[in-house]
């Protein structure tokens, strides 16, 4: 009796996300486009948008674009039914040119860059408590901004308030400006002093509101990070909130980071090639994690004051003759070595 072997091809998916709906696309083996379409963006939006790629063969790699916004929701649901997905970034200039835009042609550029393994970073994940801890710090950020801002708002009304004002308020430190401001009983009086006294107590009572909301996300956060990563806080200089925040940018699956240099690379501070010809200069990679960056550089500034060894370093390169500059990007790259086992522990 013969047995008859059917052969299912691979296919490669390629999503164009947007907050409504998704455009996929569908590639076979050797590049072919046999669909395109439209899917609503829901977990029958997702389960149909699969389905329909299934239809054409075994679903083996899909390329997402954005997955850490519209995408998050899609690249979940695909992970969970065991399809490997990539991120994938948005079509290249000289292509779009060449071809226009649309968002059928972005979706056939996310699935060929995929499939061409252009395309080969793993979403960071979020499904854990790196996630937690993320949405904790965007809560947190913006408090802190409506605080520095109502506290700006106050000081500049002082530097253009009566006299008397300013000479009682100028000197004062932060929260005690704060809490002075909020306490403000103004009396009738003159017209100016008396409304510049209502003015410097709202700030002061806007301060107060998202200083008290710092707190309480400070409690929730702290906790997190210490149990997802306690060797990350045991390093010198490492506080909760940089923590937080090179944590969020290695994702919940850190273990997507292949090796420590391109850790250093998603953080700023791995040095690429800035020019050619006869004289090669280097510069820091301009397309990292900023806020990762920043987190490197308050744990270098903390070292730079407190921490013998590193102050020790700082002594003998600028002996050397390096500028302050580039000593801070030698540190700021050696932290980033630091760090990388405890984040890949977290992951083991």
């Amino acid at each position: 009796m013969a047995v008859t072997i059917v052969e299912t091809r691979a296919i490669t998916g390629g999503v164009d996300t947007h907050a409504d709906s998704h455009v996929a696309a569908a590639l076979d083996p050797v590049g072919g486009l046999p669909g395109v379409r439209e899917f609503p963006v829901s977990a029958a939006g997702y389960a149909g948008l699969l389905g329909w790629l299934g239809g054409f063969g075994t679903v083996c790699l899909v390329g997402i674009e954005g997955t850490g916004s519209y995408g998050a929701g899609l690249a979940r649901h695909m992970s969970a039914a065991g399809v490997r997905v990539v991120e994938a970034a948005r079509s290249d200039r000289q292509d779009r040119r060449r071809q226009g835009k649309s968002d059928p042609l972005d979706a056939v550029s996310a699935a060929r860059a995929a499939q061409s393994g252009r395309a080969r970073g793993a979403p960071k994940g979020r499904d854990g408590a790196v996630e937690a801890i993320r949405a904790l710090m965007v809560a947190k950020r913006s408090a802190r901004s409506e605080r520095t801002q109502a506290i700006n708002q106050a000081r500049a009304l002082i530097v253009t308030g009566p006299e008397d004002l300013r000479a009682r308020f100028t000197a004062h430190a932060t929260a005690d400006l704060v809490a002075e401001l909020a306490a403000l009983r103004p009396r009738p009086g003159a017209v100016v002093g008396y409304h510049t006294r209502i003015a410097l107590r709202e700030p002061g009572r806007r301060a107060e509101f998202p200083g008290s909301q710092l707190e309480r996300l400070d409690d929730l956060i702290g906790p997190l990070v210490t149990g997802h990563a306690p060797g990350l806080l045991a390093l010198h200089g490492v506080g909760s909130d940089t923590a937080a925040i090179l944590l969020i940018a290695a994702g919940d699956h850190p273990e997507r980071l292949r090796s420590e240099a391109a850790w250093a690379h998603l953080c700023a501070v791995a040095p690429i090639p800035a020019s050619s010809g006869k004289t090669v200069r280097r510069r820091l990679n301009p397309a990292g994690d900023r806020q990762a960056n920043h987190a490197l550089w308050r744990i270098v500034i903390t070292r730079m004051s407190s921490h013998p060894a590193t102050r020790a370093y700082v002594d003998r390169r600028t002996a050397q003759g390096l500028s302050k500059k580039e000593i801070m990007r030698c540190l700021k790259r050696y932290v980033a070595r630091e760090v990388y086992p405890h984040l890949r522990h977290v992951a083991d």
